[in-house]
């Protein structure tokens, strides 16, 4: 084994022709790809603005009946946050129950499938959060309504799968759900004969219901748009690499000088 001398000068590998071209290649290469990701986080934030205004704009429309709602969705319209109006009774012994928080305090959010005025049609209305001592319908008896009732709230698309793997199974036995899933939550329901269950749902709004009850008005209009940070940040990068190259190039310019100079 040869032995390593502290003293030893290491030269640099010589800048051939093949080395210069690889660089040149990989920074141009590398600075297109950056430049190219800004301009589709671009793209994707004038898309992303669009669908909030579109969405803010549904929100403070006029409502509809739950039948125009259920003619757009089967016409593959977008029906997510369109206000609805709609008139039937709850079946509370068909309560599903989804963890949640509401102002801190753990808890349910109380979906019940209601059967709208023609006899012939059920939809899973979200009416709102409850704390997760009051799960049990026997603690809120006061708060279910019987007879006819009338709903106003917030259409919402029910999910074909989980958000993401981070999200827990549905558990239907146990009547415990993490994402909104019409197929899991209709196991074990028990319908009216020749009834049909929608397949999307209803997010009540707070309205005046009994305190006892669920408290409505858990929709959550959120929708994250940190696409000009991303775009900034793609963007930024390109420019620095692009300075990186030019320095490059320019100590390719100055190199033959400088060996002029010292010959």
């Amino acid at each position: 084994m040869q032995d390593f001398d502290p003293n030893e000068t290491i030269e640099p590998k010589p800048m051939t022709r093949g080395r210069i071209a690889a660089v040149v290649v990989v920074c141009l290469g590398a600075i297109a790809v950056l430049t190219a990701l800004g301009a589709w986080q671009v793209e994707r934030l004038f898309w992303k603005e669009g669908l909030i205004a579109t969405i803010d704009a549904r929100i403070h429309a006029a409502p509809v009946d739950i039948a125009t709602v259920e003619d757009r969705e089967r016409q593959g319209e977008e029906i997510d946050y369109t206000p609805v109006r709609l008139d039937g009774r709850f079946l509370h012994d068909g309560e599903r129950y989804f963890l949640a928080t509401n102002e801190g305090a753990a808890g349910w959010h109380v979906l019940t499938p209601m059967v709208l005025g023609d006899g012939n049609t059920v939809v899973f209305v979200n009416r709102g959060f409850v704390p997760y001592d009051r799960k049990d319908p026997a603690t809120r008896v006061g708060g279910n309504p019987s007879g006819s009732v009338s709903v106003t709230g917030l259409a919402r698309a029910a999910p074909t799968k989980k958000p993401n793997y981070f999200v827990p199974d549905n558990d239907p036995a146990r009547n415990a759900f993490f994402w909104r899933s019409i197929p899991d939550m209709a196991q074990g329901l028990s319908l009216p004969a020749g009834a049909t269950l929608l397949p999307f749902l209803v997010d009540a709004d707070r309205g005046d219901g009994d305190p006892a009850g669920p408290v409505g008005g858990t929709t959550v209009v959120e929708i994250p748009n940190n696409h000009l940070e991303y775009a900034i940040t793609w963007f930024a990068l390109a420019f620095a690499l692009m300075v990186i190259f030019l320095l490059f190039l320019r100590w390719l310019w100055r190199r033959p000088k400088a060996a002029a100079s010292e010959g």
